[in-house]
C-alpha cells in the first residue's frame, strides 16, 4: 500500500509540475467540457451511493481524492455561479462609486497570510478599482503583516493592468505607511496627528516629503476608510473610535466568521457597506465587473462544500444500513 501511495503522489506531483512549467498557458475547459465533468463527477456520487447501499464501502483515501479534485476542478472550467448582489456589499461599492476622483481614502490592512484566502481577493478587486477611479490610497496596518499584504495587492494589479504601473505613482497616487503597534491607540493618535503616529512610511521616507499626506493633518482630512480585518485589532475598534469619535465614514471587509460580529455597526448605520468573506468578495468584483480571485475561489469552496454533503449523505445511509443489519 505505501508503494502505491508514493506512486499516485508522485503521479499528481509530475502531472502539477508539466501545467506549471511545460504548457504554454493554462488549461482552460470549454463550457460543454465544464458541464460534462459535472455530470462525470455526480455519476460518480452516484455509483458510490449504490456501492454504499449494496455493503461495499469505500476507504477515506477516495473520500480526500475526490475532495480535493473538487476543489481543483473549478480552476480549469469556464463556469461562474450565479451570484445575487447583498445590500451590504452594493452599499460598498455605491459608497465608492460617490466619490470624486482624487478623493483621499484610508485603506487599513488589519489582517495576516492565514487569512489572506479569504480577504485578498476582496482587498485585490479594491485596490484595482480604486487606482482605475483615481482614488488616492493611504495604506497602513494595525496587524504587522497587513503592509505586506497590501503590497501583494499592489503588485497584483500592476501586474494583471501593466498600463497602470506606468500611470501610478509611489506617493502621489499611493503610500503604505506601514504597520504601527497599539491597537485602537493607535485611531487615536491619528486622529489627531497622522505624523506624529507615522513620522515615516514603510520605506523610510520622511512625512513631509511624501506628496500624498503632506496635508493630511488626521483623520478630519481623510474622505472615505476601507477596513481589512479577520480579528482583533480590526473593524471593530475602527468603529469604536473613527466612526463614533471622529466621524469617519467607513466601510469593511470582513472574514466570514467575523462578518456577524460586525453586522450590528452595519445596521446602525456606523458602517457604510460590508463584504463579508469569498462571497462578499466575488459580489464586489461582480459589481466592478472584473472578476477575479475571489469569483474563482467561491466556485472551488461551492464544490467542495457539494462533495462534502453528498459525503454526510452517503454516510447517513450507510449508518442506517448498519443499524438495521444489527436489529
Amino acid at each position: 500500500m505505501r508503494t502505491k501511495e508514493l506512486l499516485v503522489s508522485g503521479i499528481i506531483v509530475l502531472c502539477l509540475l508539466i501545467c506549471k512549467f511545460i504548457l504554454p498557458k493554462p488549461i482552460q475547459f470549454s463550457t460543454t467540457t465544464s458541464v460534462l465533468v459535472m455530470i462525470l463527477l455526480g455519476l460518480v456520487f452516484i455509483v458510490i451511493l449504490i456501492l454504499t447501499i449494496q455493503g461495499k464501502f469505500i476507504g477515506r483515501r477516495v473520500v480526500f481524492l475526490l475532495v480535493g479534485i473538487s476543489l481543483l476542478l473549478p480552476f480549469f472550467m469556464r463556469f461562474s455561479l450565479p451570484l445575487q448582489i447583498s445590500p451590504e456589499v452594493q452599499e460598498v461599492f455605491d459608497s465608492l462609486e460617490r466619490l470624486p476622483p482624487g478623493s483621499k481614502v484610508l485603506c487599513a490592512f488589519d489582517y495576516d497570510p492565514p487569512s489572506a484566502p479569504e480577504l485578498q481577493p476582496m482587498a485585490d478587486a479594491f485596490i484595482e478599482y480604486a487606482f482605475e477611479r483615481d482614488l488616492k490610497v493611504i495604506i497602513m496596518g494595525l496587524w504587522p503583516q497587513g503592509p505586506q499584504q497590501a503590497d501583494q495587492a499592489i503588485q497584483a494589479a500592476f501586474k494583471k493592468y501593466p498600463e497602470l504601473r506606468k500611470k501610478i505613482k509611489y506617493g502621489v497616487d499611493y503610500v503604505n505607511l506601514g504597520f504601527q503597534a497599539g491597537n485602537e491607540f493607535v485611531i487615536l493618535r491619528m486622529g489627531e496627528s497622522f505624523k506624529a503616529m507615522f513620522p515615516k512610511d514603510m520605506y523610510n521616507t520622511p512625512y513631509d516629503s511624501i506628496p500624498l499626506v503632506k496635508n493630511i493633518r488626521n483623520l478630519s482630512n481623510i474622505d472615505f476608510a476601507m477596513n481589512f480585518s479577520a480579528g482583533k485589532p480590526g473593524t471593530a475598534e475602527w468603529v469604536q473610535v473613527a466612526v463614533d469619535r471622529f466621524d469617519l465614514p467607513m466601510a469593511a471587509g470582513n472574514t466570514a466568521v467575523q462578518a456577524p460580529m460586525v453586522y450590528p455597526y452595519l445596521k446602525a448605520g456606523q458602517l457604510h457597506g460590508l463584504m463579508g468573506g469569498m462571497t462578499g468578495g466575488a459580489e464586489f468584483e461582480k459589481l466592478t465587473r472584473k472578476p477575479g480571485k475571489a469569483t474563482g475561489y467561491l466556485l472551488s469552496q461551492s464544490f467542495a462544500h457539494m462533495v462534502v454533503i453528498a459525503f454526510v449523505i452517503i454516510g447517513n445511509v450507510s449508518f442506517i444500513r448498519q443499524r438495521r443489519e444489527r436489529k
